[in-house]
């Protein structure tokens, strides 16, 4: 990610690891900058206060790289983005507060940056905790930590919710129509006896056109004929005036060349085109004698082709622009008959089918609630077992499974409630922060710092829980998360940091050494004082510069010789963790 113009920051460039990304730095230094950085590139509200004093706008660039098929990149491809390669994200601020976005190469609105960060990044802090603040979200996290036996269950609830919303809705689409049934019905009757009465077959009416153009021409069409017979095979009752017939012509043609071809090629070329013109000549003479013979002038038989016509144009002025067309809604009307005629039966078949299917679907949302509870049991035992690490040794997390009552509802176990795709259940996690504490929605009930541990505990257990420990956000952020810790609760605040980080990639802005010896990446955000103006900037530290830096932490001076031996005690400390 890189950061221009952003408060104090004046041009950094974030190379974040898969891993733990630990930021750190002085008071005042901009660590927050490089949240605030990451909110904008996220579809954040726009804040003119970001831009820095000098720099005519923010600007905020981050490359994502995502698995295959991964939803950000199904919706960035949607927004018509190059998702070829990894997916660069842009967002621009002016000081005039003109906001503008760019994914993937092409110019978006900032709310699909917004709901790529969704897809992509956790952040949780004091002021960004939207896993929390959305209700569906704590069904969510309950749901991926039960596994295969709430997974599964959920999907043979939703099996059966979608049946039961088809019949349902096939069941209210028949009720409304009976109404007009009858009439509907008597109006199909009569077009089909209509088209039964008459018959048609498939094309006739083009059939029929051309034979009435014949009959109506017969005579000027027998005429033709007889006159191009006589000139090609001779006949004296049709000779027209000229030379004798073609056939004549042709043969005389042969005689003269056949006696004399045997001398010269060419001549034999001319002798045998000569003979296939007569070939074609005879054949040609043949066809139109054959002609001739079915070209009868026969009134009768033009009447009958015209009375007919007449009759199926009828047909097509009702019920298309021609015979196959009526012959179409012919088909398409007899099979609606059949299903108005039938659904009186279908009705009733469909009330026994939705009275089924509410019975199966009550046994299913049981079976559902019951796998939930059984999850929301250990999932909250497991979070508060997490808390006790991390300097909330009192609170206790549950998860509420509760069901809303509607008298219009379905009947489960007795009593009528709300149903969705979801299920029966409410799902809220809730947070007692001591034993005479109520417990409230948990992102009501703790205070920032208290709110990021909060959530570091169901994050670390939600991926515990998870196949491979992966879900959909590959990462998390996590500022103020070590607010209000010190000593050992640091420590365990770096190894549950560490753990989440086996599976996702994990960025923590911290001001405590403790946390920060967990890091496989450790980015330092540096001061720099002209007298005029502040600028911050940010590069890694590795070996003793990360000593130093840890030593800056914990005493002040990052050059101590008992600060830097503390650090290397504190590294050391901090891998024996990882590898238990």
């Amino acid at each position: 990610m890189r950061i221009q113009g952003v408060g104090v920051i004046d041009d950094a460039v974030l190379e974040l690891c898969p891993g733990l990304n630990v930021v750190t730095g002085e008071t005042g230094a901009g660590k927050t900058m490089v949240v605030s950085g990451l909110g904008l590139l996220l579809g954040a509200r726009a804040d003119t206060g970001l831009v820095r004093v000098g720099s005519a706008s923010a600007v905020v660039e981050g490359v994502l790289c995502l698995p295959d098929g991964h939803p950000a990149l199904l919706r960035a491809e949607e927004a018509g983005a190059d998702v070829s390669e990894d997916l660069v994200l842009l967002r621009t601020v002016s000081r005039e507060g003109r906001s503008r976005a760019h994914v993937g190469g092409r110019s978006t609105p900032v709310s699909v940056l917004a709901e790529l960060g969704e897809l992509v990044v956790a952040v949780h802090g004091q002021a960004d905790q939207w896993r929390l603040r959305q209700g569906e979200q704590h069904r969510e996290v309950l749901d991926d930590f039960g596994g295969a036996p709430v997974l599964e269950a959920r999907s043979r609830y939703q099996e059966t919710y979608d049946q039961l919303q088809s019949a349902t809705l096939e069941l209210h689409r028949l009720r409304q129509r009976s109404r007009d049934r009858a009439r509907e019905v008597d109006v199909l009757r009569a077009g089909l006896e209509r088209i039964e009465a008459l018959d048609p077959h498939h094309s006739e009416d083009v059939d029929l056109r051309a034979e009435d153009e014949r009959l109506a021409h017969a005579g000027s069409l027998r005429l033709a004929a007889e006159q191009a017979h006589a000139a090609l095979a001779g006949d004296d009752e049709y000779a027209v005036e000229g030379p004798a017939s073609a056939l004549e012509a042709v043969t005389a043609a042969k005689a003269a060349l056949t006696p004399v071809s045997g001398h010269d090629p060419a001549l034999r070329d001319l002798e045998q085109r000569v003979s296939e013109l007569g070939y074609l000549a005879n054949d040609l003479a043949a066809d139109l004698a054959a002609y001739l013979s079915d070209v009868d002038v026969d009134p009768g038989r033009l009447a009958v082709v015209q009375q007919r016509r007449a009759e199926l144009r009828g047909l097509t002025r009702l019920y298309g622009d021609s015979v196959d067309d009526v012959l179409a809604w012919g088909k398409q009307a007899s099979a609606t008959l059949t299903e108005l005629l039938g659904a009186d039966d279908r009705v009733e078949e469909l009330d026994q089918e939705t009275t089924r299917l509410r019975s199966e679907l009550a046994d299913r949302s049981l079976a559902l609630t019951a796998a939930r509870r059984s999850a929301a049991a250990e999932f909250g035992r497991r979070v508060t077992g997490e808390l006790t690490h991390l300097a909330m040794g009192r609170a206790e997390v549950t998860v509420a499974v509760t069901s809303r009552p509607d008298p219009a509802g379905l009947a489960v176990a007795g009593e009528h409630v709300r149903v969705s795709r979801q299920g029966a259940d409410d799902i809220e996690i809730l947070l007692a922060s001591g034993p005479d504490s109520p417990a409230r929605n948990v992102a009501r009930a703790a205070s920032g710092g208290e709110l990021s541990r909060v959530m570091l505990a169901i994050e670390v257990v939600g991926s515990a829980g998870r196949p491979g420990g992966a879900g959909l956000v590959p990462t998390f952020v996590f500022d103020e998360v070590d607010a209000g810790v010190g000593g050992r609760a640091a420590v365990d605040v770096g190894a549950r940091l560490a753990a989440l980080a086996q599976h996702s990639q994990v960025v923590v802005v911290t001001h405590l050494a403790q946390v920060a010896a967990f890091a496989d990446r450790h980015l330092v955000v540096h001061k720099d004082d002209d007298g005029r103006i502040t600028s911050s900037s940010v590069s890694p530290v590795r070996d003793d510069d990360r000593l130093r830096e840890l030593s800056r932490m914990m005493g002040g001076d990052p050059d101590s010789a008992a600060g830097l031996e503390h650090a290397r005690e504190l590294l050391g400390q901090a891998a024996a963790l990882r590898r238990a």
